[in-house]
């Protein structure tokens, strides 16, 4: 049996903006209704490298595919010429067992759901009012979460940090020229932002939670292994609202997970992201809220039969 290798050029031609933020928050809501299928990601992780594997799928009950991908995160690639991300999306049918197609999209689909999903959640939760915009991190995440916020409401001022200041002003500069006003800062100017998105391979918190500034939103997205940690537990504490994509993964090796086993949080006190995107929420002024995204198979399988179905049309 053969079938189609999709690369690159087409998926891009494929998923446009709106086609991958519809697909997003309509996965992120049927997972938050039970209404999807998503084993146990498998991890692997690579030190010597500095990179780690994530094999994740999923399906959406009803739906005619499902999906199993990999997707690579090394980090030290930039300094190699190469991307920090890679991977693949093998499609398979739900009614027959047969692989579909496979989208060789080097980790553009992974990338593209994860800026889609911190976005929509972002806009959900924080203030309708809140216009600066904090990013952790100088990588692919960072850029894309931050221009795919600004397709869901304005943006104002765009505060940069990261460790290396080259990569940190050389993000500006993109961001400058997509339209946005972007500058570097410190660690503790980033952190009292009125939005804060974290996109780092961090093992460490990235921020003080006591520079967080009431009213504040913060959405971590780079905790996806247990090793790592972006969002110190106090911030969880301080949390009135906290958002989870899926409540057993952020337990497991989610910030969320690091909060509740240092006893800063309850085990039960976060609610899934998908019902805040379903209804609109009812947030104080003064709250502190936070989501914690590990990413979730079903948004991959939903994505991908997405655009193949665009592609074989």
């Amino acid at each position: 049996m053969t079938f189609p290798v999709l690369d690159t050029a087409a998926i891009k031609q494929a998923a446009t903006s709106r086609l991958v933020l519809d697909t997003v928050r309509d996965a992120l809501i049927a997972h938050a209704e039970g209404r999807t299928s998503v084993p146990p990601p498998l991890h692997m992780e690579f030190p010597e490298a500095d990179g780690d594997c994530h094999v994740k799928a999923g399906w959406i009950t009803g739906s005619t595919d499902f999906t199993v991908k990999i997707a690579t995160g090394f980090y030290g690639n930039p300094g190699l010429g190469l991307p920090s991300n890679h991977g693949l999306v093998c499609v398979v049918s739900a009614r027959t067992g047969q692989v579909r197609a496979l989208l060789d999209d080097r980790g553009l689909l992974t990338a593209w759901r994860t800026a889609a999903a911190g976005a929509l959640i972002t806009d959900a939760m924080a203030r309708p009012g809140a216009v600066t915009l904090a990013v952790f991190g100088t990588g692919e995440q960072a850029r894309l979460q931050t221009s795919w916020l600004a397709k869901l409401r304005p943006v104002g001022t765009v505060l940069v940090h990261g460790r290396n200041p080259h990569r940190a002003n050389a993000l500006c500069d993109e961001l400058d020229a997509r339209g946005l006003r972007a500058r570097p800062a410190s660690a503790q100017e980033a952190a009292a932002a009125d939005m804060i998105i974290t996109t780092t391979p961090a093992t460490v918190p990235v921020l003080d939670a006591a520079q967080v500034r009431e009213g504040a939103h913060v959405t971590g997205i780079g905790t996806d292994m247990p090793h790592k940690n972006e969002l110190p537990p106090a911030l969880f504490h301080r949390a009135q609202l906290i958002a989870t994509d899926d409540h057993a993964q952020c337990l497991d090796h989610g910030d969320f997970g690091h909060a509740v086993r240092a006893g800063a949080a309850a085990q039960d006190s976060d609610i899934a992201a998908g019902l805040l995107l379903k209804a609109p929420l009812d947030r104080l002024d003064t709250a502190i809220t936070v989501a914690d995204l590990t990413g979730v198979g079903a948004l991959d399988a939903a994505l991908a039969s997405a655009v193949l179905g665009r592609l074989l049309r």
